[in-house]
């Protein structure tokens, strides 16, 4: 190769972007700090695999139609100019109007947190079931805002061959899309009548169901792995497990228990979203017990333990028995008996009396398998004795 031919790049190239947060006084006190939310925000832009490059924040009495103020505004307008980044991401769901007024200002790609969470789903989608929920969310995420794709029309100053092209193109896209909408939903309601054939086979066998539930990266899946040897994937990202998986776990007693792994919680998650993956959660209705996994090494433990309770109760899944399990204590301290007091403040108590859950907290390490024998004997003292190994439901 000639000395001074130069090679290009084939590889897809690293978006820049620029995190913008905004806190509302008129929302009243919010769980999470701006600071924090927007660290949360960074860390799913990196799993996004974009790189960011800057961070504007913002506290102000209300949300603008810009959703953040004149000010700040400018001086996000003077950062692009001189950064020149690819996107700005901001920290909230923006209304379709917040988000054609930002990008007419700017000139450049503006997304929210949702449409970031559901590139990030999109990614770690692999069967055909989370594929089809990622595009419906994704489906019904876009419809209200489809008329900014037709934002060029307005800009030629009306007249004739603008006003009609334009608004029957944005209706035919609006038809088409929901009857993408629709088609998915069809399809998924076919995976939802066999999900349900199948619980009810679990049902006649009397084959006892824990399902693990926690904020995103808390652990679910190593400690799954650990419990199960399932070979599930399980990395420093957020929402690496999205879609189900079920394994049959052997208890103290002989008999067996299925235990499955599901999508992680997290802050500010748009109840669209999770209405797009009913399918996904309602095997969580169909569970025993509620495993809740708190990583107790993360500084907003308690704040995350509360997101995953309330999402809880969201769902109507207040009520279901559920054991808080501690993760990753071999961060904390080389005797997993031991631990500061003051590293549980905050956290849920599951031994109220009002409260469904069955055995309080258990301290555990999934890595180092640190406390799971006395995990199984909690798990067991409430789902009672499971079915003898001859009669098993078919997973």
């Amino acid at each position: 190769m000639p000395k001074n031919r130069k090679t290009q790049p084939t590889g897809p190239q690293i978006e820049r972007a620029v995190l913008v947060a905004a806190e509302a006084r008129n929302r009243g006190e919010q769980l999470w700090s701006i600071e924090d939310s927007l660290i949360e925000l960074d860390y799913l832009t990196r799993s996004a695999g974009a790189e960011v490059i800057a961070t504007i924040q913002q506290r102000a009495d209300r949300l603008t139609p810009t959703y953040i103020g004149k000010g700040k505004l400018q001086e996000l307008q003077e950062l692009l100019e001189a950064e020149r980044p690819d996107v700005v991401i901001c920290d909230d769901e923006l209304t379709p109007t917040q988000q054609r007024n930002l990008e007419t200002a700017l000139k450049i790609k503006v997304i929210d947190r949702t449409a970031l969470i559901l590139d990030v789903f999109g990614r770690h989608a692999h069967t055909r079931e989370g594929q089809l929920q990622v595009e419906l969310a994704q489906h019904q995420y876009l419809l209200p805002r489809l008329v900014g794709q037709w934002s060029h029309l307005e800009r030629l100053g009306g007249g004739i061959g603008t006003r009609g092209p334009g608004e029957t193109q944005l209706e035919t896209d609006r038809r088409l899309v929901r009857q993408r909408i629709q088609k998915i939903r069809d399809e998924l309601d076919k995976v939802r009548q066999r999900r349900s054939q199948y619980m009810e086979r679990r049902r006649r066998t009397d084959v006892r169901m824990a399902t693990l539930v926690g904020y995103t990266n808390a652990g679910k899946s190593t400690l799954f792995n650990a419990l199960c040897d399932a070979g599930v994937p399980a990395e420093d990202q957020l929402f690496n497990t999205l879609d189900p998986v079920t394994r049959r776990l052997n208890m103290p007693d002989g008999g067996e228990l299925l235990l499955s792994d599901t999508v992680g919680f997290i802050q500010k998650l748009s109840p669209m979203v999770v209405a797009a993956f009913r399918a996904t959660l309602e095997e969580l209705h169909e569970a025993d017990l509620l495993l809740h996994v708190v990583d107790i090494t993360h500084p907003k433990a308690p704040e995350q333990a509360e997101v995953v309770e309330n999402t809880l109760t969201d769902l109507e899944l207040g009520g279901k028995p559920r054991l808080l399990v501690i993760n990753k204590m071999d961060l904390l301290t080389d005797n997993p008996g031991d631990i500061a007091a003051e590293a549980l403040v905050g956290l849920p108590d599951l031994t109220a009396a009002e409260s469904p859950a069955v055995g309080g907290r258990v301290f555990v390490s999934a890595v180092k398998g640190w406390n799971l024998p006395t995990l199984l004997e909690v798990i067991q003292e409430h789902i009672g004795k499971s079915m003898p190994a001859g009669d098993r439901a078919v997973v």
